[in-house]
């Protein structure tokens, strides 16, 4: 019997409705002789209705207890499914991340994931039971709750499968899979059939909202086949052809890069851009900069220093979510006061970033030229540009970024199978 590992999203858990046919997808699986362990979400809403009741009774939170809070939501999707299983005439067991147990370490409301343990599992397993385990939770070393944040029952579910050495995890969403770029924005995007996982995780990094990066990073360190499905489809879809949509997430590339160039155009809005003019230009000038930004917890994406031309100042920019602009930038001209005095600082909070991503970039050339007389062509200037192997990604005015996302899927064909 092949092992499968299914994680059904807060959407796909939305309702009873839901949860029944969740239930019906299941015994489906199960009655073709498949073991299967399900990760549920919580309830759609569920969890944010939970922390609003923490906010409303106090403004200084503590992150334990709020861990204890928004475990509650996935614990009760799990003791609904397994009785709907139940009724399925299936036999279902379901625990908790610290009955399992899933080990992690004591970072409340971001934990990581140690050890799973799989005794429990195993043994319910080879009894015929299907085991149901809460998503986006474990317990630390000294047996408190813990959760590993937002988007963390992808993660959850990659890795029981990683521990469990499935032969797949399918996660079941409210999207029919990866699409070339949103469909929102692209009305011809396609849903890819394939992709590989340096692909996603780039896509993930870009703000692709399909999978948490977490569970790709997982994912790819331990190798777990993964494939993205919709949970809103007929449960009763015969399991050939359900194993047909969606799309499989894949370590495979070889083949592919000789057919397909670029796999999609990912993008983030929310993004803002500090630049610090006439910075000095000696060594350790980059971290007296990057330094307080850190220390505050502040992600920062792009970077670029200019070369200085009378070999005495430079011009410093990097980006930062559009969320913690003020901040950043607050914290940015105390240091600069401080520290820099003979430079200025300048932001722009109304920026946003277009990439163009893609295993065949590594074969194939004239890649980043096309991009950007694509933009050129549509009177979009490109303010930062940064590249990885398989990615090219470039910082423009946010008005323009949906006209981008549209010239760049046309440019490169994209809605093509």
């Amino acid at each position: 019997m092949t092992l499968i590992v299914h994680k059904y999203g807060g959407t796909s858990m939305g309702s009873v409705e839901r949860i029944k046919n969740v239930a019906k997808r299941v015994a489906k699986w199960h009655k073709a002789g498949h073991q299967l362990v399900i990760v549920p979400s919580a309830m759609s809403g569920e969890t944010n209705r939970l922390l609003g009741l923490a906010k409303e009774i106090s403004s200084h939170l503590d992150s334990r207890e709020l861990d204890a809070i928004a475990a509650t939501g996935e614990q009760v999707s799990v003791g609904l499914l397994a009785l709907a299983l139940r009724e399925q005439g299936i036999e279902a067991v379901s625990y908790a991340g610290w009955q399992v147990p899933i080990k992690t370490d004591s970072a409340f409301t971001k934990a990581r994931i140690s050890e799973i343990d799989d005794t429990r599992v195993v043994a319910d397993l080879a009894a015929g039971r299907v085991v149901v385990i809460t998503g986006f939770q474990g317990v630390d070393p000294h047996g408190n709750v813990t959760t590993l944040g937002r988007g963390g029952s992808d993660t959850s579910a990659v890795a029981v499968a990683a521990a469990l050495k499935a032969e797949e995890c399918l996660i079941y969403t409210d999207v029919d899979g990866v699409y070339s770029t949103d469909p929102r924005i692209v009305d011809d995007a396609r849903r890819l059939s394939q992709v590989t996982f340096e692909e996603i995780l780039e896509m993930a990094s870009l703000g692709s909202k399909v999978l948490q990066i977490r569970s790709v990073e997982f994912a790819g360190k331990y190798q777990v086949k993964t494939r993205v499905l919709s949970s809103l489809t007929d449960p009763m879809i015969p399991l050939d052809e359900e194993m047909r949509s969606g799309t499989l997430i894949t370590f495979e590339e070889d083949e592919r890069m000789e057919k397909a160039v670029i796999s999609g155009i990912a993008f983030q809005r929310d993004e803002s851009k500090i630049t610090v003019r006439g910075v000095p230009d000696r060594p350790g000038i980059a971290y007296q900069i990057l330094g307080p930004i850190a220390d505050a917890n502040i992600d920062v994406d792009m970077i670029i220093q200019n070369q200085s031309i009378d070999g005495k100042t430079t011009d410093f920019t990097f980006t930062v979510p559009r969320a913690e602009y003020e901040r950043a930038l607050t914290l940015l001209e105390a240091n600069v006061r401080e520290h820099i005095s003979s430079a200025s600082v300048l932001g722009d909070p109304k920026v946003s970033k277009v990439s163009v991503v893609g295993v065949g970039m590594r074969s194939h050339v004239g890649i980043a030229s096309k991009a950007f007389l694509t933009l050129s062509e549509e009177g979009i200037n490109i303010q930062m540009i940064s590249t990885s192997e398989i990615r090219i990604s470039v910082l423009i005015d946010e008005k323009y970024m949906e006209l981008a996302v549209r010239a760049l899927h046309k440019a490169f064909e994209l809605e093509k199978a």
